[in-house]
């Protein structure tokens, strides 16, 4: 089975991403920020990542990097997607689009702003949105007021993090009305160490649909 539109982030070992990829993830993601404790080098990445199926998408996590930096660590990872979580212009969304990438920008905001901002970013990238606090860029484990993200399912699609678990991932869908979905913290057992049984039990009780007609986390 696969699970349609969800994406396991923060992978720092090969063994784990393959456990993924069997369980039916759709999208595996790796953080390139220096002060995560999930942080990997681009042939870290790539390592990982290599032989696993096509339908599995490559996300490379990025915090304000100048477009360059990010393109030549996107190509060296062998990326499909890169994932924007900090406060990047729209010159880099567009560098990233016309390198033939996957775009996700992170919104961090809830109500009127939320639409204001989604209207920012360019229809052709996609859009994640997390609200919850901590002292690093992602949601840190914390859980929100999921509902909060729900008005912008009547402009675009989007994904959902921060405090998702397999335990609450089914209301959090619901409440939000998202279309995608981004764990972390949520199936570890310690900050960068997946816990594979958490990881088998939220694919043994999957039961969420696919809302989009396409992949959400591959162009």
């Amino acid at each position: 089975m696969i699970l349609h539109n969800l994406k396991i982030c923060g992978i720092t070992t090969r063994e784990t991403a393959r456990f993924c990829a069997d369980c039916g993830v759709e999208a595996l993601g790796a953080v390139f920020y220096a002060k995560s404790p999930r942080h990997v080098t681009p042939q870290q990445a790539r390592a990982m990542f290599e032989g696993l199926p096509p339908r599995v998408a490559r996300v490379g996590v990025f915090v304000d990097l100048p477009a360059d930096e990010l393109l030549a660590t996107a190509r060296a990872a062998a990326l499909d997607t890169v994932q924007l979580h900090g406060s990047e212009p729209a010159a880099t969304v567009a560098a990233a689009l016309a390198a033939g990438f996957r775009v996700i920008k992170v919104l961090k905001t809830t109500g009127p702003a939320l639409l204001d901002a989604a209207r920012a970013v360019p229809d052709a990238a996609g859009l994640l949105v997390e609200c919850g606090k901590g002292t690093l860029p992602g949601g840190n484990g914390a859980a929100w007021n999921w509902a909060d993200a729900a008005p912008l399912a009547a402009v675009r699609p989007f994904a959902l993090a921060g405090g998702l678990t397999p335990d609450n991932l089914e209301t959090a869908a619901r409440l939000s009305q998202a279309s995608a979905w981004d764990l972390s913290s949520g199936v570890e057992s310690a900050p960068g160490v997946k816990d594979h049984a958490a990881i088998r039990r939220l694919a043994e009780n999957w039961r969420l649909p696919p809302n989009l007609n396409a992949p959400f986390w591959k162009a």
